[in-house]
């Protein structure tokens, strides 16, 4: 259902907008209530959401659907008893791996970012289609989510995409494939996002990959089948993460303490973090993304192309450079691989919405100068005006403060609804507002601003300018029969 139109004309232009956003979601919350707990008739054709639980969070606050589309993804829906009329689009992070759409995903989501809810937000989220990389896939099961919910419920006064960690990733790709529709979007809120796109955002992975065998020869063994070591894992290996987690310990000692670590392990460990620049506590995480998605992305999704490179790379901080780079693997990008990856995941930079960023300085999975990349992306693009970066003194990954998340979508709001420009000043100070209600502390610094991608990120030759994907290029590339990643 619509919006009603309220005649009220001589009503000032805030209060007339309250009134709409109280007569809309009381509509809506009738509608609920009349059906909300019922099992349907009969089974609901695919697309079509039903009243499900809610997170315990959101218990009487909230009514809470889940369906699937017509693709198979799996997506949760939740309508606030207060709404205010608009609508908050979830993309998840990862990719997860495996080959279904995972029911739990989007629920688990929905729980993590209740405070969107909390604040009178509705919310749409997809476990997307299947697990495994596909960024562009991503981005058209989050629409699909979107599509979901304006079907069911009507069109939200405004719509925002909010993604966090690849769904960073995934959340500006919906803003520059699908933003450019009239109406389906009013803004961008990328959170601890990773912004430098698949052809580089997982060079350090690539780096740490190699660097990883240098030193430690166990992944793989000599006894052991060899392979390129940009494939992350051989087709058909049995290897888990216990296994990996094994030898990653037998090398580094890494989760022992350090006096019981014997001298080998500890000076491999103190060279393959100083050359990565991968932090300690989230050595073992890379290397599993680097090993296991890494697969996933050659093997499965490019028929076993590689687009990774390390040619012209010099490594440097270990306690003999000229060992390091004279032992270590090196190989380059099979172009029709690298093109794909590329046109997968990069980013253009040519978003027409405001977007908003929030991303911890300490963050020690996507690295804070994604930023940079990101900044210098939009740059390239001539987009930067429609760009406002926050950061916090924060050091995780996963999550992030709830006051922020809170004054985040409430500074969005207000951007797309007045055209007023936030700053990171103006974030820091109105965040004090929502921590008096949710307590979780607010931790800015308006004066941060993020060193290079290159900084942090050894760069590959020809790697240095942004975006890494250009408009042009997209297009071209668009037009190459079964050019990406399949979905």
């Amino acid at each position: 259902m619509n919006s009603p139109h309220l005649p009220s004309p001589a009503l000032p232009l805030y209060r007339r907008h309250r009134l709409r956003s109280a007569a809309l979601a009381a509509t809506v919350a009738a509608l609920l209530l009349g059906t909300a707990g019922k099992a349907p008739a009969a089974p609901a054709p695919a697309g079509s959401p039903v009243a499900a639980e809610c997170p315990a969070a959101l218990t009487g606050k909230a009514r809470c659907y889940t369906g699937r589309d017509e693709n198979g993804a799996h997506y949760a829906l939740a309508v606030p008893t207060r709404w205010n009329g608009s609508l908050v689009v979830h993309a998840h992070g990862g990719p997860d791996l495996g080959d279904a759409s995972d029911p739990a995903r989007s629920t688990e989501d929905l729980e993590r970012w209740a405070v969107m809810v909390e604040e009178g937000y509705a919310w749409a989220g997809s476990s997307y289609r299947r697990g495994g990389y596909g960024t562009r896939m991503a981005a058209a099961d989050t629409e699909s989510a979107r599509r979901v919910f304006v079907d069911r419920f009507g069109k939200p006064e405004r719509t925002f995409v909010h993604g966090q960690s690849w769904g960073g990733n995934v959340a500006a790709k919906v803003a520059e494939t699908y933003g450019t529709e009239p109406g389906a979007y009013d803004g961008v809120l990328l959170t601890n996002g990773v912004l430098g796109g698949g052809s580089r955002g997982y060079d350090y992975r690539v780096d740490l990959r190699v660097v990883y065998q240098h030193y430690c020869g166990n992944h793989p063994r000599p006894t052991e089948p060899r392979y390129p070591l940009w494939q992350g894992l051989r087709p058909g290996s049995t290897m888990t993460s216990t296994g990996l987690r094994a030898r990653l310990r037998e090398c580094t000692g890494f989760d022992a303490d350090p006096a019981a670590r014997t001298a080998l392990q500890q000076r491999n460990l103190d060279d393959i973090l100083a050359v990565t620049g991968v932090p300690e506590r989230s050595l073992e995480s890379h290397l599993r993304f680097a090993t296991f998605t890494f697969r996933d992305i050659v093997t499965t999704r490019l028929d076993g192309r590689n687009p990774f490179s390390n040619q012209g790379v010099r490594y440097a901080g270990s306690h003999d450079d000229r060992a390091l780079n004279a032992g270590v693997e090196r190989f380059s990008a099979d172009p029709a691989a690298l093109r794909d990856l590329s046109w997968d995941s990069d980013l253009t930079g040519r978003v027409a919405l405001p977007v908003l960023t929030l991303h911890a300085i300490e963050d020690p999975t996507a690295f804070v100068e994604h930023e940079s990349a990101y900044r210098a992306t939009l740059r390239g693009a001539g987009r930067e005006h429609r760009l406002v970066q926050t950061f916090t003194r924060e050091s995780e990954h996963s999550g992030l403060s709830d006051a922020e998340y809170a004054n985040s979508i409430a500074a969005l709001d207000r951007w797309a609804r007045t055209g007023h420009r936030p700053t990171p000043r103006s974030l820091a100070a109105s965040c004090a507002a929502f921590d008096r209600t949710y307590g979780t502390g607010c931790f800015y610094d308006p004066a941060f601003r993020p060193s290079p991608y290159a900084s942090r990120v050894l760069p590959r030759p020809g790697g240095l300018g942004w975006p890494a994907m250009t408009a042009a290029q997209e297009r071209a590339w668009g037009r190459i029969d079964g050019v990406g990643i399949a979905p």
